[in-house]
């Protein structure tokens, strides 16, 4: 640059460090690389070679970072706009507006398919919504053809227990409707059975809602235990009773998503995240 400073370049796929390494080698550029590494399995000896001519390694978790050689020199969690999810001014008039039946809402979002771990609340609540009434499941997604018989046995179930008053499928709905279901919620359920990060546990807290997920991605980072809600192990017997301790007390779930929303915010928000981003980028100078 012309006042003597590195540039940076920030790479996030093996292509792109190639590339910086290019311009770096044979075109002499003076220029820093970071590269972060969200991938959470253990990477090919090319790319750990690719991995070892950075400048800087950055990683958006503790299970990313573990796939690593070396610790990163900074994890940099992903972020969300605090402002578009965000709690509701009176969430018992947002659940009514929806016009579904009962008093509390327990969500799920995102794509229908086997790793989101639909089969896992449904199994959960089946014993549970006879013994409470007021709750009622919302599920929301797309379903592609080769997922419509993974859900149909799960709504199924559903007909067999007679809970189909306790289950509603909202189908697949623009991003626009997403927040004002999602601050409809008491709980947000996310039970996949792995993930890259996870943004929805983030955008349910910052939306007002107590959250309960599997240990997969970012979750157990994110989610403090018995303050947002609770991250479980895959375990269904576990599952089963992290939401029965949660359905069982409907104010605790209301404080719940009031401290979910204050962590959401201060933690991970978007300009958080890019704050973060920033400043590390231009550290390397």
């Amino acid at each position: 640059m012309p006042n003597g400073q590195w540039r940076v370049f920030h790479a996030r796929r093996n292509d792109e460090m190639i590339q910086a390494l290019l311009l770096k080698w044979v075109f002499r550029a003076k220029l820093k690389i970071a590269f972060t590494s969200t991938a959470q399995r253990h990477h090919s000896r090319f790319t750990q070679f690719l991995m070892r001519q950075m400048d800087s390694i950055i990683s958006t978790c503790s299970a990313a970072a573990s796939y690593l050689e070396t610790p990163p020199d900074i994890i940099i969690p992903h972020g969300i706009d605090t402002h578009t999810f965000s709690p509701a001014e009176n969430k018992d008039d947002c659940w009514q507006a929806l016009g579904l039946p009962g008093k509390f809402g327990i969500g799920i979002f995102g794509r229908i398919r086997p790793q989101k771990g639909l089969d896992r609340l449904i199994d959960a609540v089946i014993p549970l919504l006879p013994n409470h009434p007021d709750f009622t499941v919302v599920i929301t997604g797309q379903i592609q053809r080769q997922d419509q018989a993974y859900f149909d046995m799960q709504m199924q179930k559903i007909k067999q227990a007679g809970l189909e008053a306790q289950v509603h499928y909202l189908g697949e709905l623009p991003f626009a409707e997403i927040p004002k279901i999602m601050r409809s919620m008491s709980l947000v359920a996310a039970f996949s059975r792995n993930e890259g990060f996870g943004l929805t546990v983030i955008e349910a807290m910052a939306s007002g809602a107590a959250v309960i997920a599997s240990d997969a991605g970012a979750w157990p980072d994110i989610i403090r235990q018995s303050v947002d809600g609770y991250c479980v192990s895959g375990d269904q017997q576990a599952i089963n009773s992290r939401l029965k301790s949660l359905l069982d007390s409907p104010q605790l779930l209301l404080e719940m998503g009031a401290e979910a929303r204050q962590h959401a915010e201060q933690h991970y928000s978007i300009d958080r995240e890019a704050q973060q981003l920033t400043d590390h980028l231009l550290s390397l100078q």
